[in-house]
Order: structure tokens, then sequence, then C-alpha cells
């Protein structure tokens, strides 16, 4: 089985369309199921990054399938994640199925499991796509299921039920399991702690095809897994290593997994140094088309400092100062402001920006200019 998951194929980072990005790693992709040549592919949610993708992602997407499906005659199980429109993924999924495209959209459709043979025997595939609380309520007439916690077991039971005793059994599902490390580029998928599930429900299960969380990660066990995002998709994923896992099933059921990486076309990196020293490019290793989010030490005025960086660097995407931001929140001059003079009143305003006071030799600058204004104001008035 190859894993993977949180395509989010259409993506805008930071105003980047990152179409080209998704064509360039999918093309690795389809290459490495044909090196591979797996049993099955299992697409763990988020396919698209929204309900209405756009043409370019519909288009990227019936692209891939098609190479995997009709070039190297692998089979494909998908669900729905959260970013996804169940419905519209699903679409002609009885048609599809008959040509080894296996799409779950929407929660508790069909009679069982998925049944997939190897030379072992059968594999019961369990795909549960994601679904809010209220939605398994409706369509499986369970008021229990208040919580993701408890609409899991409801999902899982309704699946399972028909699995023969001692049958091998792989769950696919997007979800947030207890535990998992997060990042920024995930949507939460309930306030608080009330969306996450626990580990347990997939402690019988042979292996578990997670989507959801974009680091991979096991979630509570080895054969419990999270295969990660397709690219990094924030600044908080610079560290990550993607990758796509590679399960391997014998006929009790034990599996093994290997982590297979993936190489994009831009890195996302974060840099941190002086404007001088970054441009001149002394202290990074990286490719220059990277997305990059600098974080600059500088203290003093810049000019136009995203500009002089995507001179250098043109995918420069977002800058951060940490000496202008370190004071906090900005507060009122004690006192009346009309009736401090502008030297205490920029003192003021300085240290509440800059968290530090200012020396003498500001002190000395600001005097200068302020006298300098004073006389070209005195010169008009003349």
């Amino acid at each position: 089985m190859l894993h993977t998951g949180d395509w989010h194929l259409g993506r805008i980072f930071h105003g980047r369309h990152l179409i080209e990005d998704q064509v360039y790693v999918l093309d690795q992709f389809v290459r490495l199921v044909g090196d591979t040549k797996p049993d099955v592919v299992l697409l763990a949610g988020d396919v698209y990054d929204r309900s209405v993708p756009p043409t370019e992602a519909v288009k990227l997407l019936d692209e891939v399938l098609s190479r995997v499906i009709r070039d190297y005659r692998v089979q494909v199980v998908m669900i729905a994640g959260n970013h996804d429109s169940p419905e519209r993924l699903e679409f002609a999924q009885r048609l599809l199925a008959s040509q080894g495209l296996h799409v779950t959209g929407v929660p508790g459709e069909g009679s069982g499991p998925l049944v997939l043979y190897d030379a072992y025997g059968p594999v019961y595939f369990c795909p549960i796509p994601y679904a809010e609380p209220p939605v398994v309520r409706e369509r499986m007439g369970t008021p229990e299921a208040v919580d993701h916690e408890l609409a899991m077991a409801v999902l899982l039971r309704r699946l399972t039920s028909s699995i023969p005793p001692g049958g091998r059994t792989v769950i696919v599902t997007h979800a947030f399991v207890a535990g998992g490390e997060q990042s920024e580029s995930e949507r939460p998928l309930s306030v608080g702690k009330a969306g996450t599930v626990s580990s347990s429900h997939f402690q019988p299960f042979q292996y578990t095809a997670l989507g959801h969380l974009h680091r991979p990660q096991e979630a509570g066990a080895e054969h419990i897994r999270y295969a990660g995002s397709l690219l990094k998709y924030s600044f908080s994923e610079a560290s990550h290593h993607k990758s796509v896992t590679l399960v391997e099933m014998d006929a009790a059921g034990r599996t093994s997994c290997e982590l297979i990486p993936l190489t994009p076309r831009r890195d996302v990196r974060c840099l941190t140094g002086y404007l001088q020293e970054i441009l001149a490019g002394t202290h990074q290793a990286g490719n220059r088309e990277d997305y990059l989010m600098v974080t600059l030490l500088d203290t003093g005025a810049i000019l136009d400092a995203m500009g002089r960086l995507r001179e250098v660097y043109p995918n420069t995407l977002h800058i951060e100062r940490p000496y202008l931001a370190a004071a906090g929140d900005l507060r009122r001059p004690s006192g009346d402001h009309r009736r401090v003079d502008e030297k205490a009143l920029f003192a003021s305003f300085y240290e509440q920006v800059t968290a530090s006071a200012l020396s003498p030799e500001e002190e000395k600058v600001f005097g200068e200019i302020m006298e300098e204004l004073w006389r070209q104001e005195r010169e008009v008035g003349e």
C-alpha cells in the first residue's frame, strides 16, 4: 500500500499559486507508483484545498489518477477531508469503482467495507471520510454521536460489523488523533479538544492510513500513521521532511512501513540574520527560488526591505522585525501629551515600540533633526 494524503490541490500560499509546485511533486509520486508497484494507493483526504477547487486543480487530479490507474493498473482508495466537498468528490463513484477508483465522500454510504485481494487473500478496507458529528447523527440515525470521538465509534462499528473474525483490515480516515503534532496550515476541526479522536479506535486494525495532520508521524502506534501533506503549506512546516508511506502487509496482517521522501521544486525556508548578510548569502545554503520567511535582526530603519530581498530571493513572502515588535502593545503617554515636549514624547513612543530607551547618541541625533526642522519652519515663516 502507498499511503498519502493532504494534497490540497489548488493551494495559495501567501498569495502564490502552488499548482506548478504540485505538478512537479506529483510527477514524482506517479513515477514512484511505477517503481514500487503497490496493490493500492490510499489517499486520505483533503485532496483539494477548498470545496470548489480551481479548474487547474481538477485537471491535475484527473491526470494523476488516470496515470496511476490506467498506466500502472493500480487501484486507488480516496476519501474526502474537511477541505473537500464530499458530494463533488464522489461524483460518478459507482462508475469509477469499476475502473479501480474507489471514492467515498459522504459517510455511511455503502453496505460495508471494500474488499481487495493480494496473494494471501482478502483485505478489508474501511474508508471513513471526514464528517461533522451532526451529519453522522442525521445520516446514521445515531443521536449519541455528539462529538468526533463518538461519531468515529459509530462509523467504525457500522463498517466493520460484516468483517469476518481474523480478517485483515485497513482503515482510511481523515481525523485529528489526540496527541498528534499540528502545524499552522491545518484548519481546526472544532473548538478546543472536541474535534479529536482517540487512537484506541484504531488499535485492533492492521493499518490505519490517516489524513489531516501535515507532519508524517505515528499516532499512538507504528501501524497508525499520518503520511503528512504533499508539500510544506506553512512556515511552521519548514523543518518537516515530506514523504509518502510504503506499507507492506504479510499473510498474518503484520505491517512494516517505509517513508519515501518527496523533493519539492521549491523548498519552504526561514532565514534569520541581518539584511546585508542575507543579501550576500554568506551564511545560508539553499535555492534562491525557495519560498522564504525572513526575520531581520537590524535595529535601524530599512528602506524597501521586501523589494531588496526579492531582487536576490524572488519568492520572499514574509518579513518579520522582532526588534520593532518587542514591546508589545502601545500605550497612551502618561499625562497630557499636549504638555510634553517633542523629545519626551518621542522617547516614550520609541521605548514602547523597541522595548529599550533612547541612548544618548540617539537623543543627540533626534535633537539635531528637530533643530533642523524648526530652522526650516522659521525660514518659511520669514
